[in-house]
């Protein structure tokens, strides 16, 4: 602590409104600088360090680093012992110091001491005290611990509300992670891209670590790694179930809020980052000193042998800074101004993420640093495609939403990034955030109004049809403008942020007790039901009904024209107990349970999944590229979609207004727009899907000739047995008992 003279110094300085409070010495100032060798101009381009041959044929690194409001950059090198040794880089071009520095060579660990005012009430907090991780390092080494060294301000300030104000000039090289020089010469030559056309894809949401972590399969030492994910064993289960991409939570190398370690818990999920070069080492099984970056491409190129594209889940709208009272780890301590978005009061930061702090999008060099990230990831990891997280809030302008913002406008010209998979979570938490439907051609989005439309139908909670039509049928609603596709749609029932399938039909109300918050973390908006009893139970007749209404989650999720996204384990009945928030639940509540492959319980549930899935690949008409235009193409009068009541009839408009817990789709395989590569048209089977979310049987009546004279069912979740399809065919025209809460579908038989 201070002494009570330096505090009343700093208040009485406060308080005459003529200046700033002066530095506080906290603790030891860092050591002398330790010269390294002489550092040439070297160049501004790339930014980060890269290991390169020098003018002289030397080898050595160059180091760029964009700090356009500092006065001065010091490169920190540290040796295998952690001794450090300084360089100033003296040379300065547009923003960007830089220097060559010859030896240096890949492996070595380095950061930067940023000199520059400390005027927080201008949103100036440069503090060379700090050691800053390089937000263009793309590797990391070491762990983020948060003692209060690690912050620009004295955190334990007596007067709370003034903190953020008081520099600490404490050392915080000893406590936080280095950058490492990494030696980057893949060409990705033998790698061969899957290319998956949207409409034929599938995607798979896991965790890298918590995918593998259990798996009995994978070597123990390899579980929970990038090579673990590569093992065949887990690849076998993705090949097995038919995915064809896997959607990893975020890689990028991210830190632990100080909340959770104080609580004895981790930052789980990844939402957090600090390093967007840098694949995040924890989940590296071969080494942090640039191993990690290999280990990832690995793991990339054994995915793309089988034919799975790799999808990013990535955070550019906030980093592991957090706001004024949080740490300062690079960004903000590089050039706070220059990278945040700061409200009138310039100490404090616009919070458009719920996370404390909101990059600045519309700034040039920040604008540059995501697409730097994005095309690296692209070009030189491999990667096929990228969810944004939050991504309204990347669109803002100034400060609303805007669809014509320089992030959207450059990605959609860029030659890289505008021909890979780019997914939208379409809302922030701002004002004006919600914006599914809105994000331009190029982008597909998560379909919320999907989720809940469904996970509502399912529960009997819906007062008629008509949003279940929709969202069976595309969200024409949504995306049939500007040229968008029914695939802008990522349908969804469940993702890693909230219920597991399971937990969706086991559990009326969020049970997160574990994260240490009082149950007050996570939504209270889970459109769940609990079949008869909260949690697990012993009750024979409700763990049926469970079992029964996940099969009906998914059938309706793989049958329903857009992209189906499935979350890792959802297909073999994983739960989280409840807890509808394990973000901080780097546990067994987190990770997946190998052992329900082989429950007799759940092994249905997986093998009707599978079959789904291969359904899906199989017909056209369950994947279409153009939305369905509902009117006649044929001279029998045949729709490319149309509707049933069960009465066998087509609905009118006062049927789709009417309360209604069943609903019948028809989707014609002979009206599919489009041909196929060999020029010739698109010919499917047709079928009828009948859903029933009743709580009794209800009679339907088949539609007759033209819609069909014979049917044959596929699918059938009334049954336990899902490793094939029912023996059962029925005539057109026939009245057929569907059973309660029941999907079936059937085949057109010509």
């Amino acid at each position: 602590m201070s002494s009570a003279a330096e505090q009343e110094a700093v208040a009485a300085e406060r308080a005459t409104g003529e200046g700033r409070p002066a530095a506080v010495v906290n603790g030891a100032r860092p050591a002398p600088p330790v010269p390294t060798a002489p550092v040439r101009p070297g160049r501004p381009t790339p930014l980060g360090a890269r290991f390169r041959t020098g003018p002289d044929g030397v080898a050595g690194t160059n180091f760029a680093l964009w700090a356009g409001g500092a006065e001065g950059v010091e490169l920190c090198l540290f040796d295998e012992r952690g001794g450090e040794s300084r360089a100033r880089l003296t040379e300065l071009t547009h923003g960007i110091w830089h220097g060559f520095v010859p030896d240096v060579l890949p492996g070595r660990r380095y950061g930067y001491r940023v000199h520059g005012r400390w005027d927080p009430w201008t949103g100036a907090r440069w503090n060379p005290a700090k050691l800053l991780l390089d937000p263009y390092a793309r590797a990391v080494d070491g762990d983020f611990r948060l003692p209060p060294e690690v912050y620009g301000h004295v955190r334990d300030w007596p007067e709370q509300h003034v903190a953020d104000t008081v520099r600490d000039d404490r050392d915080s090289a000893p406590y936080v992670p280095k950058g490492v020089v990494v030696h980057d010469d893949d060409d990705w030559a033998d790698d061969r891209r899957p290319k998956t056309p949207w409409a034929d894809s599938v995607i798979y949401e896991l965790h890298v670590k918590g995918f593998t972590q259990r798996h009995p399969g994978v070597p123990e030492e390899l579980r929970g790694t990038y090579a673990g994910l590569a093992h065949p064993a887990a690849i076998e289960h993705l090949v097995g179930l038919g995915v064809t991409a896997v959607e990893l939570l975020p890689v990028h190398q991210f830190a632990h809020e100080d909340h959770l370690l104080r609580r004895g818990l981790r930052n789980y999920w990844g939402y957090n980052s600090v390093g967007y070069f840098a694949p995040h080492a924890g989940y590296a099984a071969s080494g942090t000193r640039g191993q990690q970056v290999g280990e990832f491409k690995r793991m990339v190129r054994a995915l793309h042998a089988a034919g799975i594209e790799v999808i990013l889940d990535v955070v550019y709208n906030h980093t592991a800074e957090a706001g004024e009272l949080g740490p300062t780890l690079s960004l903000k301590g590089v050039d706070n101004r220059g990278y945040y978005r700061l409200q009138p009061d310039a100490r404090r930061y616009a919070d458009y993420t719920g996370c404390g702090n909101t990059l600045h999008v519309v700034q040039p060099h920040v604008l540059r640093l995501i697409t730097d990230s994005l095309r690296y990831w692209v070009t030189e990891m491999g990667v096929d495609g990228f969810r944004f997280d939050l991504a309204a809030a990347l669109a803002r302008s100034m400060h609303d939403v805007d669809m014509l913002s320089p992030f959207l406008a450059v990605i959609a010209q860029d030659p890289v990034l505008r021909r890979v998979k780019l997914i939208a979570e379409p809302w922030d938490v701002g004002s004006g955030g919600y914006q599914v439907g809105a994000f331009p051609p190029l982008w597909t989005e998560w379909n919320d109004r999907y989720r809940d439309a469904v996970r509502d139908f399912w529960r009997h909670a819906l007062p008629d049809v008509r949003e279940m039509g929709y969202r069976l049928s595309g969200s024409s609603d949504l995306y049939a403008w500007g040229g968008r596709r029914p695939y802008a749609s990522v349908n969804f029932v469940t993702a890693h942020d909230g219920f597991t399938l399971r937990d969706l039909v086991s559990y009326g109300r969020k049970h997160n007790e574990a994260n240490g918050e009082g149950n007050r973390d996570g939504t209270d908006d889970n459109r769940s039901w609990n079949c008869g009893a909260e949690g697990e139970t012993a009750d024979e007749g409700v763990r049926a009904l469970r079992r029964r209404q996940l099969r009906n989650l998914l059938t309706t999720l793989l049958l329903s024209t857009g992209v189906p996204m499935l979350v890792a384990g959802d297909e073999m009945g994983r739960t989280q107990r409840g807890n509808n928030n394990a973000y901080c639940q780097d546990n067994e509540i987190g990770w997946v349970d190998w052992t329900l492959v082989d429950d007799p319980d759940w092994r249905p549930l997986l093998e009707l999944t599978s079959r789904l899935i291969a359904l899906r690949h199989r017909h056209p008409v369950l994947r279409r590229r153009s939305f369905f235009s509902g009117r006649t193409h044929s001279a029998d009068g045949l729709r490319d979609l149309a509707w049933f009541t069960p009465r066998g009839t087509e609905m009118t408009e006062d049927d789709w207004y009417a309360p209604a817990a069943t609903l019948g789709m028809y989707l014609s395989g002979r009206d599919i727009p489009g041909r196929d590569e060999h020029g010739a048209p698109i010919l499917d089977d047709s079928f009828l899907a009948v859903l029933h979310a009743g709580h009794d049987p209800v009679e339907f009546e088949l539609p007759g000739p033209p819609w069909a004279g014979r049917y044959e069912v596929v699918v059938d979740t009334a049954r336990e047995e899902q490793d094939r399809a029912p023996a059962v065919e029925h005539r057109g025209g026939t009245r057929i008992t569907v059973p309660d809460r029941t999907v079936l579908l059937l085949r057109v038989r010509t």
